[in-house]
């Protein structure tokens, strides 16, 4: 975090907000503290034990004009593709964008701002523990204690997550992805066009599809990506991908000039938003959506809700609205369909997007839509497979 303030142990070990996680959710709230003059006075301490100086994510999300990471937005796409053995189709997304952000300049972007502000530091080290007191809560590194009125956690280790083994309904899947950013030698992409899912690839080992998500005539992101309870062996998602460029796209010619790999929880498990001082953020808070992995935009939403919350004097962040109970219980019907395998994942989405405007779709998976938007989409897929699970789970 050299872009940053560094902490300085000889001051005052006392912040008004401690930041745990210097992640997505992280550096979001303290981006959203930064754009406040209100803070501007605020002690602000983050701690983590990465620098965040290397692209070691990417971020795709759905979002309706600009928001506050638009100036580092890679690129945008207005239409996508959908592809399945069901329904195929070029959907356009109206007023929708799907937008692209390279966790590289995510960091560097809330970083190189946060040096200009003397109230903000970076300590570069493991959280070892978090404890709420009396007056207030401490953290403890390797380099000693610090104290806040708030800590703010992102780090799944501290997370209030109330997980029972073995408990019915209480479901989890794994959404695990290997990603190649391909250059070609002739411009075969059309830049103007993602494939924001195309089922048409073996779907023996689950949920299975293909992200296509091109920045140039020449140069894409492509992604392999299941929702299963288990991860394959390391060398069938190159396998995967290898086939799929070779066989789906028609490329023989390419140079990869990036990868990335990551684990996505998919679960209807309870979060707690807070225990005392503590906040829970991010996969911590259970802003990770149940049923399709998608978190940047839900982050985005709980970090200006604490913003909000701070500035009003509130002490308590752990609101939830009826739209986001609803859309948890949709998740978990979900969830029991999948597991269960009484429907295939490509169906499902295949049926919601044949039948539905995109931008409904969107708002659904947004926990955004209108009751009656919820009530077309639920009849979109099969009553006889949807309604028992839905019935199963609320009689939980």
């Amino acid at each position: 975090m050299e872009a940053a303030n560094l902490h300085n142990p000889t001051q005052t070990n006392h912040y008004d907000y401690i930041i745990t996680g210097a992640g997505c959710a992280g550096l979001s709230l303290l981006m959203r503290l930064m754009e406040d003059s209100f803070f501007s006075e605020k002690r602000i301490l983050i701690i983590d034990a990465s620098p965040k100086q290397s692209n070691d994510r990417t971020w795709c999300f759905w979002e309706a004009g600009a928001g506050l990471f638009e100036p580092i937005v890679k690129h945008s796409w207005q239409q996508v593709q959908f592809a399945s053995n069901d329904f195929s189709g070029l959907l356009q997304l109206h007023p929708y964008q799907y937008k692209m952000i390279e966790g590289i300049d995510f960091y560097q972007m809330v970083l190189n701002k946060a040096a200009t502000f003397s109230n903000i530091q970076f300590l570069q080290e493991t959280v070892l523990k978090i404890v709420d007191g009396a007056s207030n809560i401490t953290v403890t590194t390797d380099s000693g204690d610090v104290k806040a009125n708030f800590v703010f956690n992102s780090i799944p280790a501290f997370a209030s997550n109330k997980t029972v083994p073995g408990k019915k309904g209480q479901y989890h899947l794994l959404q695990h992805f290997k990603g190649w950013v391909i250059e070609t030698v002739e411009p075969v992409f059309d830049p103007s066009i993602a494939t924001l899912m195309d089922f048409q690839v073996d779907q023996s080992a689950g949920t299975t599809f293909m992200y296509v998500m091109p920045t140039s005539s020449t140069r894409a992101l492509v992604e392999y990506t299941l929702f299963t309870e288990a991860l394959l062996p390391e060398k069938a998602y190159g396998k995967a991908l290898r086939d799929y460029i070779s066989e789906k796209l028609k490329i023989r010619q390419y140079q990869i000039t990036h990868e990335e790999f990551g684990i996505i929880p998919m679960t209807n498990q309870s979060f707690s938003l807070q225990e005392g001082r503590l906040v829970q953020m991010g996969g911590a808070g259970g802003q990770i959506k149940g049923s399709s992995g998608y978190a940047f935009q839900f982050i985005q939403r709980r970090t200006t809700d604490i913003v909000a919350g701070l500035k009003k004097g509130h002490s308590y962040f752990n609101h939830k609205g009826l739209k986001q109970i609803m859309g948890e219980f949709y998740d978990t019907v979900l969830l029991n369909v999948l597991i269960k395998r009484k429907m295939n994942g490509g169906q499902i989405f295949s049926q919601i997007f044949e039948k539905n405007p995109p931008d409904s779709v969107l708002r659904f998976l947004d926990n955004e839509s209108s009751f009656f938007e919820d009530l077309k989409i639920m009849n979109s897929v099969p009553t006889r497979i949807f309604f028992p699970a839905a019935i199963q789970e609320l009689l939980r």
